[in-house]
């Protein structure tokens, strides 16, 4: 639909190519109606989703003269916001209507351009209104206010869809399709799109880039000069099977390659992008390395294969420059320069190459078919060839293998001439269309070489005798009896044969197919072809797959041969260093013992591009929707298998070699472990395993043999706690799991929104610091509510947590009574769901957010420091020195000095001031990392909880960290009892299997403390008590009501006992345990009800004061150590 060009109209035209997301432009008065000539559909009317007010409806009005389009263009205030998202109408003014898909809702309906990666060749993305914007309450911005308008009208008059403002979308002029909303920082995807972007980019079809690539690479010399022995040696039947066997091993690697290449968009890399992309870095890697050399190397052994022949006929012209293998190292030298040139030249000139090659080719195999055609003459009988005979074919149908032949040392001479199927693929990143180009022409590719090697191998088995002497006069004499001999039946005795060696026949002449052609020195030709099109084909597919792996800086010290130059992004260093490596093994002239490692690299590749299509079908990724369906996972294993046997075959030793290579290449890649993510059949092999090994778990009843710490760590951010986030690792990591937890207080929304986005950022923090743990994270109301929640959802089937991680809560003196509410009541709790509860205190507390604060803003003051100079910098270069300099000083002024440089470790903060920040408590939030040295670990095991105090100090001794730590075991007795009870504890451990360096027995834990010592308890109690009795009754119960929390007379009098005990307790520590690196000791126990939450703090803090680290440790009391096998 158009519009005239009226003053009338700002709107020039609308696109003819109209599509489900075309705005319609509708003139609904009667005055402008003529001004539209070409619509005579009646107006479309529909009520928006936001009711009938004149207000509420997208308006688009001017007149005559005045096309100010947006002034009117105001939806409650704010810019309106389309992108089928609008119907509007106006029956009362002269208006134009958006008819789009729905109603008006940011809703967008499903576009192409949402699953684009950013930077992607095929087209911009663009983001989706995110849930959160279709979900939040509409934001009301009046276009007055901000001054901006919505990108509807453009210079070349065309109506755009378009989205919301908060989208900061870019509309490009011209087609919606230009919209970006990129996601992120382009990588190296888009600075590579950006060459390919460059004009006059060359990109092939599937017959050019992948049929006539695979045909060539397919037919080799083998074709001409080797395949006649193998039909003399195995016979026409065998020789078929194996050639069909072989067609088999390539036609699954086909139907796998086809279906890992339809199963999304593919680039440039070939069978290294395939595998990666579906195995994953750490098998791509490895394979992609020893594929890429593998080409190289076989560029030198099909242009030594195609000097050799030139070599042969100067031999036979008398014409040799200097000796045969330094004839060979000339022309073989001359011969890769010149295709190093063409390929240099640009992948439209090796096409074109290419192709000249293929007719070559394919006119010398016409040849062939056409002299065993052509009568026959007494010279070629005499060499064995008379045409088509049954009796023939039928004394070649069976084997005759020589001695040391055998049918699969005859099928490892053949197979690599059905190699070479990947040679269409190995340029995937040059075609246009890789998904629709690999299947058909790998495909078409395989059957048409397969049919002409049949072809050929039948045709010589039926025209061509085995044995023959070349003599003219070995003709049959009158009543000589032939024996069967089907060269005796046509007139010719070749008898001598079988006592002597003979020249000519299909075993003993390799040049057969001169001898039987049409024209002989076309066969040479086609030698020639085959040669030089599988060397061309392989120095353009070893750069190009090289090029792809160091772009994915797998190995980083290759990443200098990623850079592409050119239009076609040509990876010329690729080419340069697959030049000599080609030379190197040219000048080397003896390519017998590298070619069949070279072979069983080919079918390494190919044997993991099976497994990957069997990995992602078992996998069941529903990620895993290949277009190409014509494949199944169990025929790719059996390819795989086969491959691998096939390898075997050819030569074991090649195999070991190729295996021991890429077992040594896979250890480094997943040593290193390289940034990617690409959603590999491995990671969701992974999700499956974990999934059905969970699932499984949950129907093993738990025992306590294979009782473990599984822990919820209170830590917040794991980055603010790390002390006590390596305290809890030391005991669960490679033995249980650790979940850091955090609670986000406060106003839902905006606690979502904070915890949704630091996520991500958390659990890799603990990745990076190679902390085995999980981050998960709640919102709530309260502080308790949230732990609640973590303790009763947190974790999977068995793997649920059963112990408590805390830090201790060092300023509960000085905390808001809500908060030592929150922290007694999270302990109340974790007993209440049968959890363990652990608590840590170290001297200087765990809490480290200042200092990351501190060192937050040092990197921001150094990145503006730096993004100054670098302006400054730039204004030096466009204005000169000249007013720059003052500029600078004031900047220096600014007195933005450079931090100390970041390092893995928080240690690096020690050189910041100390004014800053508390330095020993960052050298507290470290102390753990460390090795601990030789020292103690006393065990304080007081109360029977089941063990787990017991336990956790004995896991820590076996970790590297503690090991030179010795336990020593603290548990009371009666003073008279001493020895028997030292001797029980002694047969209890030694039954557990728990080593201790000594055992003390306790007699005198009931005694009470001293004075002092119950002094500070009282002064620390102090400020909390109610003191109720020294005031009337009606007084007291007013003070009650007033301060609950308060510590009361009656309470402190009833649990005077335990009271003593804590005190008491502190001191035998400063006395046994003063000088141990870590103390573990059973957590008393606050009766719920009966112990006010000041006074249970109060006991925590007298029981843990002035100590080395404190571990508080009360399980569950359900047994966690057993002495039964």
């Amino acid at each position: 639909m158009s519009l005239n060009n009226s003053s009338n109209v700002f709107l020039d035209s609308i696109p003819s190519n109209t599509n489900r997301f075309q705005v319609n432009v509708i003139n609904e008065s009667h005055e402008s109606s003529e001004a539209v000539n070409d619509n005579t559909d009646p107006p479309h009317y529909e009520e928006t989703s936001f009711g009938d007010e004149a207000q509420n409806r997208l308006r688009i009005s001017f007149r005559p003269g005045n096309q100010e389009c947006y002034d009117n263009f105001l939806q409650n205030g704010e810019a309106a916001k389309t992108d089928a998202s609008f119907h509007a109408y106006d029956s009362h003014t002269n208006t134009y209507y958006l008819q789009t898909f729905g109603h008006n809702t940011m809703d967008a309906v499903p576009k192409i351009e949402y699953y684009r990666n950013t930077g992607s060749i095929s087209g911009p993305k663009v983001n989706r209104p995110s849930l959160l914007e279709i979900h939040e309450q509409l934001a009301k911005v009046s276009l007055k206010d901000t001054g901006k308008y919505p990108p509807l009208f453009i210079p070349s008059g065309h109506f755009l869809p378009f989205h919301n403002a908060m989208n900061n979308v870019a509309v490009a002029p011209g087609s919606a399709d230009r919209v970006a909303n990129g996601d992120g920082v382009p990588g190296d995807e888009q600075a590579e799109n950006k060459e390919e972007d460059q004009g006059g980019t060359v990109k092939f079809g599937w017959v050019k880039g992948v049929l006539v690539r695979c045909m060539l690479n397919i037919w080799g010399v083998m074709l001409f000069i080797r395949l006649s022995w193998i039909v003399g040696e195995a016979g026409i039947g065998l020789g078929v099977l194996i050639i069909l066997l072989s067609t088999m091993v390539t036609s699954i690697t086909g139907l796998s390659t086809s279906a890992i290449a339809t199963n999304g968009f593919v680039r440039g890399g070939g069978a290294y992008y395939l595998i990666s992309r579906s195995l994953g870095p750490e098998f791509g890697g490895s394979i992609g390395l020893i594929f890429a050399f593998a080409n190289a190397v076989a560029v030198a052994m099909y242009v030594v294969g195609f000097a050799e022949t030139v070599v042969d006929l100067l031999k036979e012209s008398d014409s040799m420059m200097v000796d045969p293998t330094n004839d060979i190292r000339i022309i073989g030298t001359i011969t890769v320069v010149i295709l190093l040139g063409i390929s240099v030249a640009g992948m439209e000139w090796e096409a074109k190459a290419q192709v000249i090659l293929l007719v070559i080719l394919l006119i010398a195999i016409a040849n062939f078919f056409i002299g065993t055609v052509i009568p026959s003459n007494n010279e070629k009988k005499s060499r064995g060839f008379f045409n088509y005979q049954a009796s023939i074919f039928a004394e070649n149908f069976g084997p005759s293998f020589t001695k040391g032949e055998g049918f699969f040392s005859v099928f490892a001479i053949f197979f690599p001439a059905a190699t070479g199927i990947l040679a269409g693929a190995n340029i995937s990143g040059d075609l246009e269309d890789p998904q629709d180009a690999i299947p058909r022409g790998t495909m078409l590719a395989i059957f048409i070489t397969t049919v002409a090697y049949l072809g050929v191998a039948i045709c010589v088995g039926a025209c061509v005798v085995r044995d023959a002497t070349g003599s003219t006069n070995d003709t049959i004499i009158s009543g000589m009896n032939c024996n069967g001999s089907a060269a005796c039946g046509l007139g010719y005795d070749f008898s001598r044969c079988r006592h002597e060696p003979c020249q000519y026949g299909l075993m003993n002449n390799f040049q057969v197919m001169s001898m039987v052609s049409g024209f002989g020195p076309l066969i040479t030709a086609g030698i020639f072809s085959a040669t030089l099109s599988s060397a061309l084909a392989s120095l353009v597919s070893a750069p190009k797959v090289f090029q792809a792996l160091c772009k994915d800086n797998i190995y980083k010290a290759l990443q200098f041969f990623a850079k592409g130059y050119g239009k076609n992004n040509e990876p010329l260093r690729g080419y340069i260093l697959t030049f000599f490596i080609a030379m190197a093994f040219i000048l080397i002239a003896e390519l017998n013992t590298i070619a069949p490692i070279i072979s069983n690299f080919f079918l390494a590749s190919y044997a993991l591009i099976n497994f990957s299509c069997f990995h992602a079908s078992y996998a069941k990724s529903p990620g895993w929707r290949p277009a190409y369906g014509v494949y199944n996972m169990w025929v790719s294993l059996f390819g795989a298998v086969l491959c691998c046997a096939v390898m075997f075959i050819i030569n074991w030793w090649a195999a070991v070699i190729t295996y021991v290579i890429e077992f040594f290449l896979y250890i480094y890649v997943t040593y290193k472990k390289p940034d990617v993510n690409w959603g590999s059949s491995t990671q969701a092999f992974s999700y499956v395993s974990a999934l059905d090994n969970a699932l499984e778990l949950t129907t093993v009843e738990d025992h306590v043999k294979n009782f473990r710490p599984q822990c919820i760590v209170l830590t917040g951010g794991p980055m603010t706690r790390p002390a006590l986030l390596d305290i809890t690792h030391a005991f669960t990591k490679n033995s249980g799991l650790c979940i850091c937890c955090e609670v986000f207080v406060g106003p839902r929304k905006l606690c979502v929104k904070e915890m949704n986005s630091g996520m991500a950022k958390k659990q890799a923090w603990l990745i990076k610091n190679k902390i085995k743990a999980f981050y998960a994270a709640v919102a709530a109301d309260c502080f308790r509510d949230g732990v609640r929640s973590l303790l009763q959802a947190s974790g999977l089937g068995r793997m649920k947590p059963n112990t408590l991680v805390v830090g201790y809560k060092k300023n509960w003196r000085k905390a808001p009574l809500t908060e030592i509410e929150n922290y007694v009541g999270i302990i109340h709790d974790a007993f209440d769901f049968e959890i363990g509860v652990v608590i840590v205190r170290i001297s200087q507390g765990f809490d480290i957010s200042q200092v990351l604060q501190v060192q937050d803003e040092l990197e921001k003051l150094e990145q503006e420091r730096l993004a100054l100079e670098a302006t400054i910098k730039d204004n030096e270069c466009e204005e000169g020195s000249g007013g720059i300099r003052d500029l600078f000083k004031k900047a220096r002024k600014l007195n933005i000095t450079k931090p100390t440089p970041k390092k893995d470790s928080i240690n690096t903060i020690q050189s910041m001031h100390v004014g800053e920040f508390n330095q020993k408590l960052v050298e507290a939030s470290t102390q753990f990392k460390k090795k601990q040295g030789k020292g103690t670990i006393d065990v304080w095991w007081l109360f029977d909880d089941g063990g787990l105090t017991l336990l956790i100090p004995y896991i820590l001794t076996l970790r590297k960290k503690w090991k030179d730590c010795k336990l020593r075991i603290y548990v009371g007795g009666k003073i008279n009892r001493i020895e028997e009870e030292k001797i029980a504890m002694s047969s209890l451990l030694s039954k557990f299997r728990i080593k201790f360096a000594d055992i003390h027995i306790i007699g005198d834990i009931n005694v009470k403390p001293n004075k002092e010592s119950w002094k500070v308890f009282e002064e620390m109690i102090e400020p909390y008590r109610l003191h109720e009795s020294h005031k009337d009754l009606t007084t007291a119960e007013k003070l009650k009501r007033e301060t609950p929390w308060k510590i009361t007379d009656a309470e402190l009098e009833a649990v005077k006992e335990k009271s003593y005990r804590q005190v008491r307790l502190n001191e035998l520590l400063q006395e046994h345990s003063r000088a141990a690196n870590l103390i573990v000791l059973s957590l008393p126990v606050a009766r719920k009800g009966s112990i006010s939450d000041l006074l249970y703090m109060a006991w925590l803090e007298i029981l843990t004061k002035n100590l080395p680290p404190v571990l508080l440790v009360r399980g569950n009391h359900k047994n966690v150590l057993t002495f039964y096998s």
